[in-house]
């Protein structure tokens, strides 16, 4: 017989493992790239080098962020995740803007370089991989690396976004899955039925034999019918009060 946590997994599952989302290892590799090129190739002092890093670690962070946080709030992991979004393409402006002011060269979608580049990035996904590639490559080649790398990430966060937002249309949110989830253990258990602890028999019934937390419930006494009011007798008039006497006149010779 399945145990009660064998039973509700699925209610709540925290065994949520972002790191085995694409999108995830892929902005990973974003991070490590990027965290080399603003340290190699901007100078020391230079604020961009913190904002480019912290663009990338929020594109990375967010991620996982929301993940976690979308076991008890669909709301959440749908904004950390679209943040995760923002902060990448925060990200591509700043190396967009690297290449231009210094003259150099973003490849062309078609550009051979570009084809092989997205190539080589649809087909790893392991970081190590571009941080031991990156040392032998210019500024420029790592910039457009970096660009790729934020495009392709870029489709796999949407593509995320719509299954979260399709997900939430099906499933609804924390609280509907919670209800669910009761009425399912309920159902299971036997919680409803005519003898279940909610059954009209049961241990919560209200009206049941054994209703009131098991406690036989007393038998209701007959209502005692309302005596008629007796008629208040009358009220006996007050007798008048009899005229005082005029005081005689006094006798001066007296």
């Amino acid at each position: 017989m399945p145990t009660l946590m064998e039973e509700d997994r699925a209610f709540l599952p925290q065994d949520n493992n972002y790191r085995t989302l694409k999108a995830f290892r892929k902005a990973e590799c974003i991070y490590d790239v990027t965290y080399y090129f603003a340290h190699r190739f901007l100078s020391v002092g230079d604020r961009t080098i913190d904002q480019m890093v912290q663009a990338a670690r929020s594109g990375k962070q967010n991620l996982a962020e929301g993940n976690i946080d979308g076991i008890t709030s669909r709301e959440m992991e749908l904004k950390l995740t679209n943040v995760n979004r923002a902060s990448l393409h925060e990200l591509l402006l700043d190396y967009e803007d690297y290449l231009r002011v210094r003259g150099l060269e973003q490849w062309a979608w078609n550009d051979p370089r570009c084809v092989q580049t997205r190539a080589f990035c649809r087909a790893h996904l392991d970081s190590a991989v571009y941080r031991e590639k990156i040392r032998e490559r210019s500024d420029e080649t790592i910039a457009n690396i970096a660009i790729t790398l934020i495009h392709q990430c870029d489709v796999l966060i949407r593509g995320l976004i719509e299954w979260k937002k399709r997900d939430f249309l099906e499933r609804g949110g924390i609280k509907e899955e919670m209800y669910r989830a009761r009425k399912d253990w309920q159902r299971r258990n036997g919680m409803n039925g005519r003898d279940g602890a909610n059954g009209l028999n049961g241990h919560y019934g209200h009206y049941g034999q054994y209703g009131h937390y098991g406690r036989p419930i007393p038998p209701t006494p007959p209502i005692q019918p309302i005596q008629p009011i007796q008629p208040t007798p009358p009220i006996q008039p007050i007798p008048p009060i009899p005229p005082i006497p005029p005081t005689p006149p006094k006798n001066d010779d007296q």
